[in-house]
């Protein structure tokens, strides 16, 4: 993405929706923290309650529903921060934003946070706003990162400053799907794709409770499926197009299996709800051993 990382392990966006404490997760030893999902407006998200525990499986599903104080508030905080590692910003759109309107929330949230970013990430992927996953598909993928590429050439021309810019993808997938969003994130030039966001499905919870409540598989049981995607994704993009692997990282042993994919950063979340802290160190240096090796 053209940026010096100072380490391959980042934090999964919805730790800090807010940027409210960034600066703390960093010296928790993360080498970028991604904060967000952001949108234009200031909204509550689903009713509570809305994330459970699957303890069994090392899992949470979460129907959060893009909880934050919007945009404005986001971009006061990081104007004044202090963090040394690299600074993702995660933008949405609002959850009562008509979908053939989406683009003027992404773009509206480029916009304001362009700035203060070291990269952006344009979330299409979240299974918890209604029909956002439709973004995936290829025409209106392709008319979405047309305006985005668009407003950002034209905004590195003001800002001189080209700030590189990500898609996270969900897990559930078909190889065809896959396929369709490499060659559109291929043609508009995107510099990263983060394989992935939770799941729907329920493989590896069956059965168990809070298994059959609505919204998005994350943690233990994610590993497999959201692997499979990074691997296509791999063999699909071209080899400057970054890939960022998530999903499923609970070890230091499953950090190294997405590198090993071909992802080039990690990130997780849930680890660190069921790990804490440790599990930084313990990714870090197991990539390091694997590096050695």
């Amino acid at each position: 993405m053209g940026l010096e990382f100072p380490n391959p392990v980042g934090v999964a966006p919805g730790l800090d929706k807010n940027g409210d404490y960034f600066e703390a997760l960093g010296d928790l030893g993360f080498g970028f923290v991604e904060i967000g999902t952001i949108t234009p407006r200031p909204q509550p998200g689903n009713p509570k309650p809305r994330v459970f525990r699957l303890t069994g499986a090392q899992a949470m599903i979460n129907r959060l529903g893009f909880n934050n104080k919007g945009v404005d508030h986001l971009v006061r905080r990081v104007k004044r921060h202090r963090f040394r590692g690299v600074l993702g910003i995660n933008i949405g759109k609002n959850f009562d934003t008509p979908i053939e309107r989406a683009a003027d929330d992404y773009l509206l949230c480029l916009e304001k946070v362009y700035a203060y970013a070291d990269y952006v990430t344009v979330n299409i992927s979240s299974p918890n706003t209604e029909n956002l996953r439709d973004l995936q598909g290829e025409d209106q993928l392709n008319q979405l990162l047309d305006k985005l590429s668009r407003r950002r050439s034209e905004l590195a021309d003001e800002h001189d400053r080209r700030v590189p810019m990500a898609l996270k993808v969900a897990p559930d997938l078909d190889h065809e799907s896959i396929r369709s969003i490499a060659q559109v994130v291929s043609h508009h030039r995107m510099d990263a794709v983060i394989a992935t966001n939770t799941t729907i499905g329920r493989a590896g919870v069956e059965g168990m409770k809070y298994a059959d409540e609505a919204g998005g598989l994350s943690g233990a049981p994610l590993k497999p499926i959201a692997d499979k995607v990074l691997a296509d994704l791999r063999t699909l993009l071209p080899s400057d197009i970054a890939l960022i692997g998530v999903g499923g990282i609970t070890t230091g042993q499953d950090a190294v299996d997405k590198l090993a994919l071909g992802a080039d950063l990690v990130q997780f979340y849930t680890g660190m709800v069921y790990r804490g802290p440790e599990l930084v160190t313990e990714c870090l240096q197991a990539i390091a051993n694997h590096g050695a090796a």
